[in-house]
């Protein structure tokens, strides 16, 4: 068995848990389902952190993406496998400011232009970047940042679909619908909104089966 540090769960489509697999080779043309999450930060002006992947990552390099993604380890919750990992990729130490879980059940296919296959059940956190915070990217992971409006990012998933990865394109339509529940329009909003309330999990989870996207331009 891996070491919980190089691990992911394994998940049955009721999505729970199974087992582990070695995080390092889970992704391949035949992807089994496996537990993920997305994090979406914002600043003090509701503008929302989009990081550019990696050219050296093996699927979707170069695109535009949410804030940060990953994998929980065994007996580690998906909020602290966010706190874990976007210290790990952009030097950012949330400390104690509270994640808001928006989107509890989405779950996604999709498959890049390689041939390799995303396979995930991704609960979607938002956080407040907190006061005086510094980023510093790691290169092999991120290769740009860029702080914009979240009317920005509704017109990339929307126009300039082939430039954002398909986890992203796919959850911005659920984060838009929790805004509209809230009568808001900006991202900051829900980190003001606390957890999805009880019995939303169902009508806020995203589930499709995905398509190929071109390389980013």
């Amino acid at each position: 068995m891996p070491e919980p540090r190089d691990a992911v769960v394994l998940l049955d489509e009721a999505g729970q848990p199974i087992g582990t697999t070695d995080r390092t080779t889970v992704h391949t043309t035949a992807t089994p389902l496996h537990l993920a999450f997305s994090l979406y930060v914002v600043d003090a002006d509701d503008r929302l952190l989009l990081t550019r992947r990696a050219l050296g990552k093996t699927a979707w390099p170069g695109v535009w993406t949410n804030s940060c993604c990953g994998h929980p380890r065994p007996d580690e919750s998906s909020q602290d496998a966010a706190r874990r990992r976007v210290h790990e990729e952009l030097g950012l130490d949330l400390g104690a400011q509270p994640l808001t879980t928006v989107l509890p059940d989405f779950r996604y296919r999709a498959v890049d232009v390689s041939g390799v296959v995303e396979n995930e059940v991704c609960p979607v956190h938002v956080v407040r970047l907190p006061a005086g915070a510094t980023l510093s990217p790691d290169p092999a992971e991120v290769a740009e940042l860029a702080w914009v409006p979240w009317a920005t990012a509704q017109h990339l998933v929307t126009h300039a679909r082939p430039l954002v990865s398909p986890w992203m394109a796919l959850q911005v339509p659920g984060l838009v619908a929790a805004l509209e529940a809230l009568g808001a329009t900006t991202l900051g909003a829900l980190t003001r909104a606390g957890d999805a309330p009880a019995g939303t999990g169902d009508e806020r989870c995203v589930k499709s089966a995905g398509t190929s996207l071109p390389e980013s331009a």
